[in-house]
């Protein structure tokens, strides 16, 4: 096995209904795997699997080259977990939870001492590193709860939507992590409802819907399945949208629609897109605004779900209960 992380048929249900309904994934090591999906999606439960927690009904997973219910004793050697909730003792302090981790991964003392201030160092958190947890922010909370997942300095990393409530500066800094993790070489899988984090960090999108996959490629490649780049011109008076449409068709370019009074021309590329502007210069169209456009992530991801990120929950959703801890796990 030479991907970190490699996934073949998983399916996992509860009370009847199937969470995880024959997932197949793959994450190249020393990259970033962004899955995406609503609320329900079986998003959680596939990390859950991934990370030893629960154990599938069908399928297989591998992670870091040991199959997840074969041998999750080297899978859990090999990774971290950092997730929806913080899983930190509060009446301690930052450096006393990163100690105990340390010792139940059976770190030696002194070895749990160092490696506890060097991740303290590493967070920007030393000068708290002896104030009790409960006195921390939403931030600080945070990045010690990804540095609990990092004393074991795992191969791979699940970072199960890490930044839920953190203000924009803390969500930053946070992302500074990662992309400083994977510079070193950790493989990362990270589920998030923020589009701007998986266009941020992830160098591949994987979206989930139903327990199920229904797109998967680039951040880029997602676009240009739901629509690609297109240009959009509002002519001004006393142009009416059919010259508009006329002159694009006159230049072989089209076909182009009319929305609101809008002209929609699909490009492919920079030359079509050149030759659209040329050829309404050439024919004197009088235009009030004009630009391409790209789809969002939120767009193309409420195009492949039917959902906005972060929409309700389904029922009885399985994904939302908090994740246990257990030895080379944290969060």
């Amino acid at each position: 096995m030479t991907a970190p992380i490699l996934v073949s048929g998983l399916v996992k249900e509860f009370a009847g209904t199937r969470a995880v309904a024959g997932v197949d994934l793959e994450v190249p090591a020393g990259t970033v795997l962004g899955l995406l999906g609503p609320n329900g999606a079986g998003k959680t439960t596939t990390v859950r699997i991934l990370a030893t927690l629960l154990r599938p009904d069908a399928g297989r997973a591998w992670v870091n080259g040991h199959e997840v219910t074969e041998r999750p004793d080297l899978v859990r050697e090999a990774i971290g977990l950092t997730g929806q909730y913080a899983a930190l003792d509060a009446n301690i302090s930052g450096r006393e939870n990163l100690y105990l981790i340390g010792r139940l991964l059976d770190l030696p003392r002194r070895r749990a001492r160092e490696r506890a201030a060097e991740l303290l160092e590493r967070f920007g958190l030393t000068g708290a590193a002896d104030r009790l947890v409960r006195t921390y922010s939403g931030g600080m909370r945070r990045r010690v709860d990804l540095a609990a997942s990092l004393v074991g300095d795992p191969a791979v990393l699940f970072l199960d939507e890490p930044t839920t409530g953190l203000d924009p500066r803390s969500r930053n800094g946070l992302w500074d992590a990662v992309r400083d993790l994977v510079r070193q070489g950790t493989t990362v899988l990270l589920t998030t409802q923020y589009m701007e984090e998986a266009e941020a960090l992830a160098d591949a999108v994987v979206v989930m819907d139903g327990g199920r996959i229904v797109a998967s490629g680039t951040s880029v490649e997602l676009r240009s399945r739901v629509g690609g780049k297109a240009l959009r011109v509002r002519p001004g008076p006393p142009t009416p949208p059919a010259a508009v449409v006329a002159a694009l068709t006159a230049a072989g370019l089209g076909p182009a629609a009319v929305e609101d009074d809008v002209v929609v021309l699909p490009v492919a590329d920079d030359a079509q897109l050149s030759a659209a502007l040329r050829a309404l210069g050439e024919h004197g169209v009088s235009v009030a605004e004009i630009g391409s456009h790209m789809p969002s992530l939120d767009e193309v991801f409420l195009a492949l779900t039917g959902a906005t990120p972060g929409g309700a929950a389904r029922p009885a959703d399985p994904d939302r209960a908090p994740v246990a801890t257990g030895p080379g796990v944290a969060g």
